[in-house]
């Protein structure tokens, strides 16, 4: 199962976009939920007038079972104090579904990284005690880079060390909640800014297919992913006409 934490800059929402766009997903159903603001829009990946008039909802659920995979798109924000409802119910559905891995696409505020969050890539992951048991090597051969744990009490306890992700949205409660149901969840995600985040995007899809290989590329690049007609609609197209 794949699924966008709504995170800052909704950079993980784009790269959902983006896998649904590019291996040309069927949706399968709605995950029904009275923990996200209703909202109802036009077909986001229409590719022909036919489908541009087709509904879309919230919370989708789109499958191919060629690569045994499910996407969960979310398209709304959470209602106040409804993360806990939303998580137990999404988890209870992982396990009824009998999903084999969770791979939760986030972001992160930028502006919030500590010192050592500052060093090298702004790409992260991390991984459930039970999925570190079966992917961990691989993370390390990757060099990939394990989020890391900040002060509790800056300045004064530096020693006791606690997960935050500021800007994340439900994406720590999923992570530990997960941890503790012996669920396999892994989050990708990037720290970014508010503003044009589909760049971010871009980045945090590539980073997911060097794990996945959801397309096959020797180097991953943008011009690779297919861009949903919506996306003409945002930041006054914020891309270049040659990627339409």
């Amino acid at each position: 199962l794949l699924q966008p934490a709504v995170s800052v800059g909704n950079v993980g929402q784009l790269a959902i976009d983006l896998v649904i766009s590019t291996l040309d997903m069927t949706k399968v159903g709605y995950f029904y939920t009275d923990c996200l603001v209703p909202m109802v829009g036009n077909n986001p990946y229409a590719t022909a007038e036919e489908n541009s008039m087709e509904l879309s909802i919230n919370a989708e659920v789109y499958s191919l079972p060629l690569k045994k995979l499910v996407v969960l798109q979310i398209r709304s924000p959470f209602i106040k104090n409804k993360y806990r409802p939303f998580c137990q119910t999404l988890l209870s559905w992982v396990k009824s579904s009998k999903c084999a891995r969770v791979v939760l696409l986030s972001s992160s505020h930028a502006y919030q990284r500590d010192d050592e969050q500052l060093l090298g890539t702004p790409l992260r992951y991390l991984l459930t005690p039970d999925l570190e048991k079966a992917v961990g090597g691989l993370m390390q051969e990757l060099n990939w880079k394990e989020m890391e744990k900040v002060a509790a009490y800056p300045g004064i306890n530096d020693t006791e060390k606690v997960l935050h992700i500021p800007g994340g949205g439900i994406t720590k409660r999923l992570f530990t909640e997960s941890c503790s149901k012996g669920i396999q969840m892994a989050v990708l995600l990037k720290f970014c800014s508010e503003g044009d985040n589909i760049p971010d995007a871009f980045a945090l899809i590539n980073y997911l297919n060097e794990w996945l290989q959801l397309i096959k590329s020797e180097v991953n690049t943008s011009s690779q992913w297919k861009i949903p007609s919506s996306w003409r609609l945002l930041f006054g197209s914020g891309l270049p006409p040659a990627l339409f």
